[in-house]
């Protein structure tokens, strides 16, 4: 199995924003995790696909673009344009699920699933056999810098255990509230991808990157 930081730019300097990525890449971070919000199914606001086009050209980062919007299924070939390598859209803010993630795939783009918090973790299993990834929010998404949900250590075990008992390969990412001191509980857990952003960019971005992944490489 591969581990892999994905530091989420939502917590990033944008006045630095392509100084930071060079040094979330060049110290080992494989992904780059973009936060789209809506305003609709989240509180919050971010930033789109412009935003996402004008980096791309900057790094080799994988672009794990998390769709925070309700009926993300409008937006698939315009993120797709924009540059998205890995969409990953929120379970409950689709009616259509299943031909959500077939849009994602026929735009030739892996396609994840996220759950909120709030979410029954059995909810995934039909939807699993069409994935690349799942996501357990251990935050509620639309805000940075909240503190991690304990409970979600157990959601983290069971989603591993149903990818497991569907002998599928399917990464398990977990995003919100991820930092030195609590990734080795998460990754024990199950996950192989973790999204940290204020344990990223808050400091030295190069420093606090090689940091987690000499963690995620004594995994491996």
């Amino acid at each position: 199995m591969e581990y892999i930081l994905a530091p989420s730019i939502l917590a990033a300097d944008f006045k630095n924003l392509g100084c930071e990525m060079k040094k979330t890449e060049e110290n080992g971070a494989e992904y780059l995790h973009f936060d789209v919000m809506d305003g609709m199914f989240v509180p919050s606001i971010s930033f789109g696909m412009p935003v996402l086009a004008s980096i791309c050209g900057a790094t080799e980062q994988v672009m794990d673009v998390h769709l925070m919007i309700k009926e993300p299924i409008r937006y698939i070939e315009d993120f797709k344009k924009a540059g998205a390598d890995l969409i990953t859209i929120h379970l409950e803010a689709c009616e259509d699920v299943h031909a959500t993630i077939a849009k994602i795939r026929e735009c030739g783009m892996k396609a994840g699933l996220s759950i909120c918090p709030e979410t029954d973790t059995e909810e995934l299993a039909p939807y699993l056999k069409e994935i690349d990834m799942v996501l357990i929010m251990s935050v509620h998404p639309g805000f940075g810098g909240q503190s991690f949900i304990p409970e979600s250590l157990s959601k983290i075990r069971r989603t591993r255990q149903m990818i497991a008992e569907q002998e599928l390969s399917v990464d398990v990412e977990v995003d919100g509230g991820i930092y030195l001191t609590n990734v080795k509980d998460v990754l024990d857990a199950g996950a192989n991808i973790i999204v940290a952003g204020s344990a990223v960019f808050k400091g030295d971005a190069g420093e606090n990157t090689k940091n987690f992944m000499e963690i995620l490489k004594s995994y491996e």
